[in-house]
């Protein structure tokens, strides 16, 4: 029987991560500790979760400013708060950093899942109330032909170097599963989007290049397809796995919101013509197609009828409502939004995306 009485988090103040984090305080019957492990990189960010900090800060929400891939530092963490799961969201996840530069995407998603596989190994020998959930990628799997979908049986065939870094950590929590007994589950999400993301992905960036009437820099054709998927859905779905999910097994989460990039952009112009007032053509003639991105996968879909029929989990927001809550939250949240695109972030943009 599954303790979930101490959940460390992992990147905890990333996008995702901290969305997990509100979801679980504002919207389950939850009455353990949550502890937030992040090292705070240029993703991170802990104004994300300053309501929750108010709210629980130091008695039921701990924040540790701390790097997974310091095994001394990690065991410290174990001890000190006796962890009995583990969400594991931690990691370098923006494909064209990782073209640009690879490496910390191995040091990050390799090796520091490797590390935390050791702390597991090392204090949790022969107990079967603990979990490490690892939260992981569709892009694992690789690209689709049109009409096909990804399932959890698909063979992994990873085309960028985050794609492969995600691969090779998944593979290594499965293993410490069949060579140590370490309890697990896993879950393969899709394009997520939604509050606190940082603006590097195709919805914010778009959103917030709109509202400073930018150039909207679209890959290519605009005809890759990716299946979006609101964020909060996926907090949900592995609260689901985490009480719910069979030991050993992974989960597909989607959103069956399967959209060319290029709809995506245009369907967020006519929100936000709507939204003020101004003709859809303002928008639209905003849109400027670069050069594609080298190994671009051309198609994601996921298929989450296992999650749906074994734990009972369905997505509860539809793109469109999901795009009005995303839109509503980055107009009123302008101060979060010059906070996180200053300093590092804006030098990296500048650089990559400085001709576009």
């Amino acid at each position: 029987m599954r303790r979930l009485n101490n959940i460390a988090v992992t990147g905890g103040a990333g996008f995702i991560g901290s969305n997990f984090i509100h979801y679980i305080f504002e919207s389950t019957n939850f009455k353990g500790n949550i502890i937030n492990v992040d090292k705070l990189t240029y993703a991170g960010n802990p104004e994300n979760l300053a309501s929750i900090e108010s709210a629980f800060g130091g008695t039921r929400y701990f924040f540790e400013n701390s790097d997974i891939g310091n095994f001394n530092e990690m065991s410290a963490l174990f001890k000190k708060y006796d962890i009995d799961t583990m969400v594991h969201f931690a990691a370098e996840s923006h494909v064209d950093r990782s073209i640009h530069g690879p490496a910390e995407f191995i040091t990050t998603n390799i090796v520091g899942t490797f590390n935390l596989l050791e702390v597991a190994r090392n204090l949790w020998p022969g107990r079967e109330d603990v979990l490490f959930h690892h939260v992981s990628t569709d892009e694992v799997y690789g690209s689709l032909a049109e009409g096909q979908y990804f399932f959890e049986t698909s063979p992994y065939d990873p085309q960028s170097p985050y794609s492969a870094s995600k691969a090779a950590s998944d593979h290594l929590v499965k293993a410490y599963k069949n060579t140590y007994g370490i309890p697990f589950t896993l879950s393969n999400c899709s394009n997520n989007y939604g509050p606190y993301q940082f603006p590097e992905k195709l919805i914010p960036l778009m959103l917030l290049n709109l509202m400073n009437d930018k150039p909207l820099p679209v890959y290519g054709d605009g005809r890759n397809v990716r299946d979006w998927l609101y964020v909060l859905d996926h907090a949900e779905a592995i609260w689901f796995i985490l009480n719910k999910g069979r030991t050993g097994e992974s989960y597909n989460i989607g959103g069956e919101n399967d959209e060319e990039n290029l709809a995506i952009v245009n369907l967020l112009c006519q929100k936000m013509a709507e939204k003020t007032g101004q003709p859809v053509s303002h928008y639209t003639s905003l849109i400027t197609f670069v050069k594609d991105r080298p190994g671009h996968d051309r198609r994601y879909a996921i298929n989450c009828d296992k999650i749906k029929k074994e734990l009972g989990w369905k997505q509860q927001v539809t793109l469109s409502r999901g795009l009005d809550l995303t839109i509503e939250w980055y107009s009123s949240n302008r101060d979060w939004v010059d906070h996180v695109t200053s300093g590092e972030y804006r030098h990296w943009m500048d650089r990559n995306y400085g001709n576009r």
